[in-house]
């Protein structure tokens, strides 16, 4: 028994609009927003008093936002369905004093932000994106989406022993973008931004900035059955959560047969740690499914029953089976590009996903009529983790860890099935529909 898909391939695409579109978590959370307000959500302040309504909502702080959706007849202890996701991918990041300069290159100031691959960011042309704080304490989004600053690798004469000894990058030494030629120039950079956004001289108080590759995203291959692009761990997931909650909650179903709430919890952070107010670390999710609980006049003891109850899907990319590298996986574990989301097992608890936890990943992507894979790690390799055992252990709430199978996973520019995002977003809706 399956039900119609909600997604086809139409979805991919609007994935790659949604990639461009969001070069930084800011960028990434006020596209969310925008998608959610055309689809009757309405943003809440958290300082303001929330009211007891049915429909949707959302909260938005920095590179984070939750929303949620509450049907007719929602009781004060109703569970929640999670959908769990984070907005921030391995980059370079300005740093706050971000002009330098060597030998008459004229230089960006970098620190180096997660795991990323760093031969990826050599020799592509970059753009510089990310939010600028004035001093009036509003923000300001900003995004240089043309080719504005390089890293340029040695020359092979100048290394020859580079391609038999591997290549050995320092973080501080080898890192620095280039962006002109010249004398280096105190606040140069931010007043280039403040004249690019139409801004008073010295009006920029603050910025959290980061650099991004500016070749879009494409389908690959003969047959244009897979997808390059940048950010896809995690904006795939960001994406997908997004549409399955629009589509939940745009259905005919969506006030008249849910018994729960659905909720889409997409964090900033995850990448070094989920340790701020923005990641799953922190007290963001649990605040906002307790004061949905309190605005419909529940206790304590309601917040009790609908945490018991609830259940969440952490959805993040993983590892597909890599063509030259296939012992580096377990070898009765070979995710494959557009064999459907998979679901992460590590039994040490660096996935949080358990035999219940697989029933109801299994039984939503049943529903929707989507394959769907396993993925654990080889016993000789360490294992990543996401979001999933944090939001189990800090709410107690139940915990599936899945995602998308794709290679070159922190890359510049990630690939995967140009089928898997859409057969994601089916199987999310499948869930969220109880």
């Amino acid at each position: 028994m399956t039900s119609p898909a909600h997604f086809d391939r139409g979805h991919t695409d609007d994935l790659m609009a949604f990639l461009t579109a969001s070069p930084s978590p800011y960028h990434a959370v006020a596209n969310v927003a925008e998608r959610l307000e055309k689809a009757g959500f309405r943003q809440l302040s958290e300082s303001d008093a929330w009211d007891s309504g049915t429909g949707g909502r959302f909260v938005l702080r920095g590179g984070a936002i939750i929303a949620w959706y509450v049907p007719e007849g929602a009781a004060a202890h109703t569970p929640f369905r999670i959908i769990g996701a984070h907005t921030d991918s391995p980059n370079l990041r300005v740093k706050p004093v971000p002009d330098t300069g060597s030998q008459g290159w004229r230089q960006i100031a970098v620190e180096i932000y997660g795991g990323t691959l760093l031969n990826t960011w050599l020799d592509r042309d970059l753009g510089l994106a990310g939010r600028l704080t004035l001093r009036d304490g509003s923000e300001r989004l900003v995004n240089v989406d043309r080719a504005l600053l390089r890293v340029p690798q040695l020359a092979v004469h100048l290394d020859r022993s580079v391609n038999t000894d591997g290549l050995k990058l320092d973080k501080q030494r080898h890192m620095q973008p280039i962006w002109g030629l010249g004398e280096v120039q105190e606040g140069d950079l931010i007043a280039f931004l403040e004249e690019e956004e139409g801004l008073p001289q010295g009006s920029v108080a603050g910025w959290d900035l980061m650099v991004h590759s500016i070749e879009p995203p494409a389908y690959l291959g003969r047959d244009r059955e897979l997808l390059a692009g940048p950010r896809m761990d995690n904006l795939l997931s960001v994406h997908a959560g997004v549409a399955a909650l629009a589509a939940v909650a745009g259905s005919g179903s969506g006030n008249a047969k849910l018994d729960h709430i659905p909720v889409l919890a997409a964090f900033d952070h995850e990448e070094n740690g989920s340790q701020s107010d923005t990641g799953a670390d922190g007290p963001l999710l649990g605040n906002v499914l307790e004061r949905s609980v309190f605005s419909r006049g529940g206790s304590y003891e309601d917040r009790a029953r609908a945490f018991a109850g609830t259940i969440c899907l952490s959805s993040d990319t993983g590892h597909a089976v890599h063509p030259n590298y296939g012992e580096r996986h377990d070898p009765t574990h070979h995710p494959r590009a557009n064999g459907g989301p998979i679901l992460k097992v590590n039994v040490n608890q660096r996935y949080a996903t358990d035999g219940s936890g697989r029933a109801v990943f299994a039984g939503a992507c049943e529903r929707a009529g989507v394959p769907w894979q396993t993925f654990v790690s080889n016993n000789s390799m360490p294992c990543g983790t996401t979001i999933g055992p944090i939001t189990a252990a800090r709410h107690g709430i139940q915990t599936v860890d899945i995602g998308v199978a794709i290679l070159s996973m922190h890359s510049a520019r990630e690939l995967c099935g140009a089928d898997d995002p859409f057969l994601l977003a089916n199987a999310l809706v499948a869930f969220l529909e109880g």
